[in-house]
């Protein structure tokens, strides 16, 4: 265990977060996504998996540590729904609200279409898969940087 770090947060997850640069993409997929397939894809081959857990539990523990991209203008994706573009699922609108609490402040996920997504996934860094059997839940966020003085 580590002080003042999210248990959610496993060392194989830090390890990934941590190595992800600015402007690297998470994929953070439901229990439904062909995560194994996508992530083979990624930059580090890496698929990770939180079972057991809400889409909003993960979220909230991801963003307790990862920056948010601030100089593109759609930083945080989700998959609209086929059918139905503009419709935005429950388990949307908690990560939203988780999104908007880290950042505090506003900050809308723009949307993307299913196959668009899948092909954004694969360009991602890697892939985190959580036991939310709920459809829709999957999500591209993309890394950020932290300024600052060194050491």
């Amino acid at each position: 265990m580590l002080k003042n770090l999210d248990p959610v947060l496993s060392a194989d997850l830090l390890w990934v977060l941590a190595a992800m640069g600015h402007g690297d993409d998470l994929a953070l997929v439901d229990a439904n996504h062909p995560a194994e397939t996508i992530a083979s894809a990624t930059t580090s081959g890496r698929l990770i998996r939180l079972p057991g857990l809400t889409m909003q539990r993960a979220a909230r523990a991801i963003l307790s540590v990862l920056p948010i991209d601030d100089f593109e203008p759609a930083p945080l994706r989700r998959m609209e729904v086929v059918g139905d573009a503009a419709a935005i699922p429950d388990v949307q609108r908690a990560v939203q609200s988780e999104i908007d609490k880290a950042l505090g402040r506003s900050s809308p996920l723009a949307r993307l279409e299913r196959f668009a997504f899948y092909d954004q996934a694969r360009r991602a860094f890697a892939v985190v898969q959580v036991g939310d059997p709920r459809p829709y839940g999957c999500f591209l966020l993309r890394k950020g940087v932290i300024a600052g003085e060194p050491g």
